[in-house]
Formats: structure tokens, sequence, C-alpha cells
């Protein structure tokens, strides 16, 4: 899952990002209205987080203008303001949802996750299973022939991308866009590297390997028994 998130306080926009990379979202950031609209128009999001008081463009013009654009990326509004008009008011100009500040991460990330269950309409799995291996989105775990394996986030995250796809090749630049970020040279070997370690968790130790390098293309998550 992929969110943009815009928030202009360093320490705030630090501390979001934090804990939805932890919860095995990729993230991308930006500081201002006019970077995080230029972002939202040039790349698909699963869902964005937008403070409302932005340098350069406010967030309640940013969603406007994405609105109008025909951009329906599920937008969470974050802000100070605590008045029912305030809500009221970017509900209105297009908001799906609206979190006052302070505010606890683990409702963040709740509201989060049910957008993006709104917008696919459809239930959010709460586990995926292939085979013998499991994974548990709510209790953050993966079993595989009732061995449960212990995972780094960006493992995890590798994982899960794998399971929703199983069956089904993911290149470099699939698995860079949807567990990092942008940032990253296609060309680096990090997504090699996060697969070689991920496989000695997940194959190394029983007869049936399930991740398979396809040459020139990618990786797929497939039962070659």
């Amino acid at each position: 899952m992929r969110l943009l998130l815009i928030e202009d306080d360093a320490t705030i926009a630090s501390f979001i990002e934090k804990g939805l990379r932890e919860a095995g979202f990729a993230v991308d950031k930006a500081a201002d209205g006019e970077e995080g609209l230029h972002l939202a128009l040039t790349a698909p999001y699963d869902a964005a987080v937008v403070d409302i008081m932005l340098p350069k463009m406010d967030g309640l013009t940013l969603i406007e203008e994405l609105r109008s654009r025909g951009v329906t990326t599920p937008v969470l509004i974050l802000s100070a303001k605590r008045s029912v008009d305030d809500r009221v008011r970017g509900l209105q100009r297009g908001g799906d949802d609206y979190l006052t500040k302070p505010f606890a991460f683990a409702e963040l990330l709740a509201r989060v996750q049910a957008l993006i269950r709104r917008a696919s309409a459809t239930p959010e799995p709460t586990s995926l299973t292939y085979g013998d291996l499991s994974m548990d989105f709510l209790k953050r775990e993966v079993v595989r022939g009732g061995r449960r394996i212990e995972l780094q986030p960006r493992e995890f995250a590798l994982l899960e991308y794998l399971l929703r796809n199983a069956g089904r090749v993911v290149t470099k630049t699939m698995i860079l866009e949807h567990v990092w970020d942008y940032q990253f040279d296609p060309q680096t070997n990090v997504v090699d590297v996060l697969v070689s370690r991920l496989r000695k968790k997940v194959d190394r130790d029983f007869p049936i390997k399930l991740i398979h390098t396809v040459r020139g293309v990618g990786y797929v998550l497939k039962d070659d028994s």
C-alpha cells in the first residue's frame, strides 16, 4: 500500500511517516501544498494524509484541486481546528475523513485503513494464506508449516506484496514503488538484498521453495512442487 503524506511540521511528519512505514506502508512525503499536489497528480496512491495549514497552497485548496481534476484518492485531513464548522468545511471541500491534532497514531492508522477499505469497495482481508504460509495483519505475524517466522517491517511489506500477487510476476520497479519510495534508483540492488533476506526466513528450512526469481523480469511467489 502506498500513501502520500503532506505535512509541513517536520516533527509531526517524521512521527507519522515512521509509524506508517512500521505498519508496512510505502510513504511519499511533501512539506508544502504545491509539492503535494504535484505528487498526487503524478503517482497513484491508496490514500493521502493532508494537513490544512500548508505553505504555498493550503490543504483544502489542494484537495479541491485534486477533486476538480478527477483524482479520487481518499484523503484524511489533519487539522488543529476542532469546531464542527471546520470539520464540515473540510468534508464538503473533498476530504473523506477529519482528524484533529493532537492525535494518537493508532487512530490515524485505523482511519487510513478504513478509508482504503471503503475505497476498494471490498472488505480488506485481515490475513493472507498461500499453501502452508500465512500472514496475519492484525497480529503482524507470519507462520509457515506451524512455525512462526520473525520478519522486519520491510520484509513483512515485501512478503505481503508477494502474497497479494501470488502466481504473478512482480518486477523490481513494482517492488520499489510499493515497498520503498521513488527516491531509490531502480538499478540499485536493494530489492535483491531484501528478497535474499526474506528467502532465508521463508524458504531455507522448507523443502518446497515459494519465492522464485524470473530472470531479467523480477520475482514470483508460487508453489513449484
